[in-house]
C-alpha cells in the first residue's frame, strides 16, 4: 500500500489532520488499533476554543456543531459561598467558547470519513514504524491475521500517550517532562439538566468540583479524589451529596440528580515530550503532551498541533518547501508550553493538595483573593481560557 501521509491514531486529532489534508488533495491512510465502535463511544472533554470551532468549519464539519453546540460567554469560580463570574466575552473583546462534547466531534469526523470512503483501518494490530529517519518511511501492521505494509512520505503520530509513535523514537533523541498530581477526577455523566447555564469551577475544603454539561439535558460533573480511588467505591448518591457540598448552597438548591450513565476516574498529569519531529515522523496531540483537564486544554491543544502540522505538510506538497516542516516543532511547542502553564496554574489554584502546608494554603487563598479583585488577573485568565492565537 502506498500513501503520502500515514496517520497513526483515529482519534479527533488524527481524523482532523486526515480531513484537512484530504481537502488539499493530499492522500492519507489512518491506522487505529481500536474498533470504530470503541472510538465512537469514548467520553472525553467538551469545551472548544474558537480556534478549534473555526478549524472544524474549514474542514466542512461545522453544521451540527453550529446547531447543537452551546456558546458560553463566561464561567463561574465558586469558593465556599463566594462566586466570581469570569466574563470571557467582555474581557477578551468578544471571544467565547463552545460546549460540544469530544465524542460528538469524533462522530462528525468519522461520518465525514465514511461519506468519502476514506482509508481508515480500525483494529490494526502490531503497528510498527520503520525508517522514519530516512526519506522512505514505512508502517507495518497486522489485520485479520495478515501482514500489511504502508509506504509513505511522512508518518504522523496521533495515537495518544500510550501509543506506538512516541515509543518508537530512540531514547536519546527525545526529552520528556512530567508532573504527576496526587489526585484524579471522578466524573459522572447523567441525563439531568445542568445546574447552571455556564460551567462552575469550585475550590472547597473537601476538594475541587466542576459542574459541566454536554447539552441542555445531559450534565457532566467531576469531584477531586485521591489517587488510587476506585469509581465503584462512590455510589451515585454519595457523589451527588459531595457535589452539593463543594459547589455551594446556590448550586445545591438548583441541582437535579439522577442515575449516572457513565462513571470513571481520570488521573491528572502534566507531560511534554520534545522535540515533536524526528526525521519523517511528527508527533501531535496526546502522543506529545498531556495537560490536566482543569483548563479545558486537552482537545484544544491537540487541535493547535494539527493546525501547525497540516500547514507544514500542505506547504511541503504545494510549495516544495521544507521550512514549515522544519519549524513545526518549535512553533507547536511554544503554544504547548503556554497551555501547560495555564493548566498547571488552574490546577494549583483550585485543588486541595495533601502536602500543601499552611504557607502554601495561604498563597492559594491570596491568589484567589487577587483574582477576584483584579481586572488584569481576570483578563489573563479569560485570554488563556478562550485560547491563545495560533
Amino acid at each position: 500500500m502506498r500513501t503520502q501521509v500515514a496517520i497513526i491514531g483515529a482519534g479527533p486529532s488524527g481524523l482532523l489532520l486526515s480531513q484537512l489534508l484530504h481537502l488539499e488533495g493530499i492522500d492519507c491512510v489512518v491506522l487505529e488499533r481500536r474498533s470504530a465502535s470503541h472510538v465512537r463511544a469514548r467520553v472525553r472533554a467538551g469545551v472548544l476554543e474558537q480556534g478549534l470551532t473555526d478549524m472544524l468549519a474549514r474542514a466542512g464539519l461545522g453544521g451540527r456543531l453550529k446547531a447543537e453546540g452551546l456558546p458560553h460567554d463566561g464561567f463561574t469560580i465558586a469558593v465556599g459561598e463566594t462566586r466570581l463570574r469570569i466574563d470571557l466575552k467582555t474581557l477578551t473583546g468578544g471571544k467565547a467558547v463552545t460546549v460540544y462534547g469530544q465524542t460528538e466531534v469524533t462522530k462528525d469526523l468519522m461520518a465525514a470519513h465514511e461519506a468519502r470512503d476514506a482509508r481508515v483501518i480500525y483494529e490494526a494490530e502490531d503497528v510498527a514504524l520503520h525508517d522514519f529517519e530516512t526519506d522512505r518511511p514505512k508502517v507495518t501492521f497486522q489485520k485479520d491475521g495478515l501482514s500489511h505494509q504502508i509506504e509513505c512520505d511522512f508518518i504522523c503520530g496521533c495515537d495518544g500517550y500510550h501509543g506506538v509513535s512516541r515509543a518508537s523514537v530512540p531514547r536519546g533523541a527525545i526529552t520528556e517532562y512530567e508532573k504527576v498530581y496526587p489526585f484524579g477526577w471522578l466524573g459522572i455523566l447523567a441525563h439531568v439538566p445542568p445546574v447552571d447555564h455556564e460551567l462552575i469551577y469550585a475550590n472547597h475544603g473537601n476538594g475541587f468540583a466542576l459542574a459541566s454539561m454536554r447539552s441542555h439535558t445531559l450534565s457532566r460533573y467531576y469531584i477531586q479524589v485521591p489517587n488510587g480511588t476506585l469509581a465503584e467505591a462512590w455510589p451515585d448518591d454519595a457523589i451527588w451529596r459531595e457535589l452539593k457540598i463543594r459547589l455551594g448552597p446556590e448550586a445545591a438548591a438548583r441541582m437535579e440528580t439522577g442515575p449516572s450513565i457513565e462513571k470513571s476516574i481520570a488521573p491528572l498529569r502534566s507531560f511534554v515530550a520534545e522535540p515533536l519531529r524526528f526525521g519523517r515522523l511528527m508527533l501531535a496531540g496526546d502522543a506529545a503532551h498531556i495537560v490536566p483537564p482543569t483548563g479545558a486544554k486537552g482537545l484544544n491543544l491537540a487541535a493547535s498541533d494539527i493546525h501547525y502540522l497540516s500547514e507544514a505538510l500542505i506547504a511541503h506538497y504545494r510549495e516544495h518547501s521544507a521550512t514549515a516542516l522544519d519549524t513545526y516543532s518549535p512553533r507547536a511547542l511554544a503554544r504547548i508550553w503556554k497551555a501547560e502553564r495555564f493548566s498547571w496554574w488552574m490546577t494549583m489554584l483550585l485543588h486541595q493538595f495533601p502536602d500543601l502546608g499552611p504557607f502554601n494554603a495561604k498563597m492559594q487563598q491570596a491568589e484567589l483573593d487577587y483574582l477576584s479583585g483584579s481586572l488584569a488577573a481576570q483578563t489573563m485568565l479569560a485570554e488563556n481560557y478562550v485560547g491563545l492565537p495560533y
